[in-house]
């Protein structure tokens, strides 16, 4: 079996990487792609908590636009990420990867309540753990649930699977043809500069506990792998 570079991982996956092509909703063969590459990295042993996201089913701007209040926004937010919570676990437990869903929003029927200590008991009996629910918090995003939770399970690195660009770029690529990819960046670095990697929340909690993250494209098969077994994937945030 080859070394892992990381024994406990928090990866985040985007709402939107769920949708594939589709742009909008689930998309199964897109989330069966996306849990054979999990599959892949939990073979090698290594301890997997998931931060999923909500865009593809709600995003708290299209709330904005109806003029509805952001916290109300937010919420809804929240209960889209449970539900690509659950569409993971079914699709992972169905190719015999055993989880568990927490939520930050207690939905006791469907999901456990979110209990650090009992997240960090299932990650060491080798279950995938899902956070749902972001922080149970509005005007918090997933990318800040991430970083929270990454400190909290004392995870080694945050892994940032974009589902349209392979790392960070000074600008947006698609947009200007001059724009650098950056190899390695540090956490003050994206706060200064303005780069939306994260948003500066998550940065500043990421900062303050050490954490390194991972940007990487989720698109390119067996990137997961790669980046866990220390291939300079990506843009490396120290």
């Amino acid at each position: 079996m080859q070394e892992a570079k990381y024994k406990r991982i928090v990866l985040k996956l985007s709402g939107e990487a769920l949708a594939g092509d589709n742009g909008f909703g689930i998309n199964p063969p897109v989330i069966d792609s996306i849990v054979k590459e999990i599959k892949e990295v939990y073979d090698l042993g290594i301890e997997i908590a998931i931060v999923v996201g909500g865009g593809n089913i709600w995003r708290g701007a299209i709330g904005a636009e109806m003029g509805m209040e952001r916290a109300q926004a937010d919420y809804m937010g929240m209960l889209a990420t449970v539900m690509n919570a659950l569409a993971l676990q079914d699709a992972l437990e169905n190719i015999d990867v055993p989880t568990r869903v927490q939520t930050s929003i207690e939905m006791r029927q469907i999901a456990e309540p979110y209990i650090r200590r009992r997240a960090e008991r299932h990650l060491e009996k080798s279950r995938v753990v899902i956070f749902a629910g972001g922080t149970g918090n509005p005007y918090f995003s997933t990318d800040t649930t991430a970083a929270l939770r990454a400190a909290e399970i004392n995870a080694d690195v945050i892994l940032m699977a974009k589902n349209d660009v392979d790392g960070v770029y000074s600008a947006d690529p698609k947009l200007d043809e001059n724009a650098v990819k950056y190899e390695e960046l540090t956490h003050l670095d994206i706060i200064a500069k303005g780069l939306h990697v994260m948003d500066s929340t998550a940065s500043s909690l990421s900062m303050d506990n050490n954490i390194p993250l991972v940007v990487f494209n989720l698109n390119e098969p067996g990137n997961i792998k790669r980046v866990c077994l220390g291939e300079n994937i990506g843009t490396t945030v120290k």
